[in-house]
């Protein structure tokens, strides 16, 4: 039994514990123990997709129960790949908010840590009830850090995300409750097993339990129709939350590209291919209204959150393919969009102090200082979000539409793809001009605060710029990287094997 598989969900843990021992009015010493922990996280999340890079699974069984009678930790190619890209966004994040963003209130490091905690949990379990408890464990992490600063429109979105979270944990413990009832098991690769023996008389409860899981997990990442907690969440959540948050609807979609493929594939006998009819259509609808819900923004952040959405469109398009080459466009996508979303919500909170009583309106205001360093850093990060060449948004999308030649929705994935990418386009072109190209002679909005030197706002928006630039220097090992998880998801005898027969191999 491998031990790497459970580090990543214990340090996180840890870190917090020990953050709250040290007390909230020791803030220097939070911000280093919390900042030396996440680091600690990137370097055991990349030695963990060194361990498994070549094709192997991990698990842990805890307590040393056996699949399917105890609660087993799964570590293979996709949740390695999901750990390495959340440790390195909240690295970014985190040196963001120890600017002074993270004194805004008492407990921002642990309800960081815990975040991690859950993100890091959801990406390892390999239980159904377990994925539902790391969902509440981040779910109430990320409450805490959505109200963190107050704010009456921040307690207001806060509200509206909590009860809408609340009505998905719900729907959750149904589907859980009623697969259990059915089948008598929560382990998700004994579950896989089960789905494909069910009786007939059983297969209606499954597939009804199978799209309540579906509607759950659809709600976490953003999926119309229900997108529209988001915009306002992540619009008024501070800015280094807003960018740790880049990663919360890659959550729902893991759990989509978990779930489905192991136990609701092509073996899976009356439930086979249970969302295939309904993820494709949702996502391209999804990356439709993220995109005109960018053009008709009135404000920097609220746009950034729209964006967010079409993201999510884009990504599930290619995991809506079915196909291993669609998957691995999505999985390659999937960084690059968190990456390049996190950087513009740091920057929009950059222009906005120093816009004044204007924040981030996007009317046209005072001249943004320094606007060639603001002004380029906006321009990368706009192509890398509107995925223009040469960045690697540009190569996500050619995989995804390259993928798509055979579909029979090619012209309308084709031209989703292409007029949403023209919409975020104009969107950004708008906002940029508005920003930096009308400024006013008058410099009345702007306040007397002297706001920081630049460059210790701008370092964290310009590494997670930096991973994108990586993502398409390294294209192509990275692109045939992201093939062979699609391949080893699809193909999912070598989990199954891994994980309920003695010796966790596959």
């Amino acid at each position: 039994m491998s031990h790497w598989a459970i580090m990543p969900v214990l340090l996180p843990w840890l870190a917090g514990i020990l953050l709250l021992l040290v007390g909230r009015n020791r803030l220097g010493w939070q911000r280093g123990a919390s900042v030396v922990a996440t680091l600690v996280q990137l370097g055991l999340a990349l030695a963990l997709a060194a361990e498994v890079g070549d094709g192997d699974i991990l698990v842990y069984a805890l307590g040393e129960w056996p699949a399917p009678f105890g609660i087993v930790l799964v570590a293979d190619r996709l949740a390695a790949w999901m750990l390495v890209v959340t440790a390195l966004l909240a690295l970014f994040a985190l040196l963001y908010a120890i600017r002074g963003d993270d004194a805004a209130g008492p407990h921002f490091h642990i309800l960081f840590q815990l975040q991690l905690f859950g993100l890091n949990g959801a990406f390892l379990t390999g239980d159904l009830f377990n994925l539902f408890v790391f969902f509440e464990i981040l779910l109430i992490a990320s409450y805490g850090l959505l109200l963190h600063g107050g704010g009456r429109k921040r307690t207001r979105a806060g509200l509206h995300f909590v009860v809408v979270n609340l009505v998905g944990s719900s729907l959750f413990l149904f589907a859980v409750g009623t697969l259990y009832g059915v089948l008598g098991t929560l382990n998700m690769a004994d579950l896989a097993a089960k789905v494909a023996a069910a009786p007939a008389e059983s297969a209606p409860l499954v597939r009804v339990a199978g799209l309540l899981l579906f509607a759950v997990f659809a709600l976490k990442a953003a999926l119309l129709p229900f997108y529209l907690w988001l915009p306002a969440a992540y619009g008024h959540a501070s800015a280094p939350v807003a960018a740790l948050f880049a990663i919360m609807t890659k959550v729902g979609a893991y759990s989509i590209l978990r779930v489905y493929p192991l136990m609701f594939g092509p073996d899976a006998g009356g439930s086979a291919r249970l969302i295939e009819p309904w993820l494709l259509p949702l996502a391209l609808a999804t990356l439709t209204v993220g995109a005109l819900g960018a053009l008709a923004s009135v404000r920097l952040r609220q746009q950034v959150a729209y964006l967010v959405v079409a993201s999510v469109g884009s990504l599930l398009a290619g995991f809506g393919l079915g196909s291993a080459e669609g998957v691995a466009a999505g999985l390659y996508y999937l960084p690059h969009s968190t990456f390049a979303a996190a950087a513009l919500f740091l920057l929009a909170d950059v222009i906005a102090r120093r816009r004044g009583a204007l924040d981030d309106r996007l009317d046209p205001g005072p001249a943004v200082a320094p606007a060639g360093v603001l002004g380029g850093l906006f321009f990368i990060a706009a192509v890398a979000v509107a995925g223009l060449p040469p960045l690697s948004g540009f190569l996500g999308k050619f995989l995804t539409l390259r993928a798509a030649l055979g579909h029979p929705l090619l012209p309308w994935i084709m031209a989703t793809v292409l007029a949403a990418g023209l919409f975020g386009l104009i969107a950004l072109a708008r906002a940029g001009s508005l920003l930096f190209f009308r400024p006013l002679a008058s410099r009345a909005d702007v306040g007397t605060e002297r706001p920081p030197a630049v460059a210790e706002e701008a370092l964290p928006v310009i590494g997670l710029l930096l991973l994108v630039l990586m993502l398409t220097l390294w294209a192509g090992p990275l692109a045939d990287a992201a093939r062979e998880i699609a391949d080893q998801v699809l193909e999912p005898s070598h989990y199954l094997r891994a994980v309920l027969e003695p010796g966790g191999r596959p």
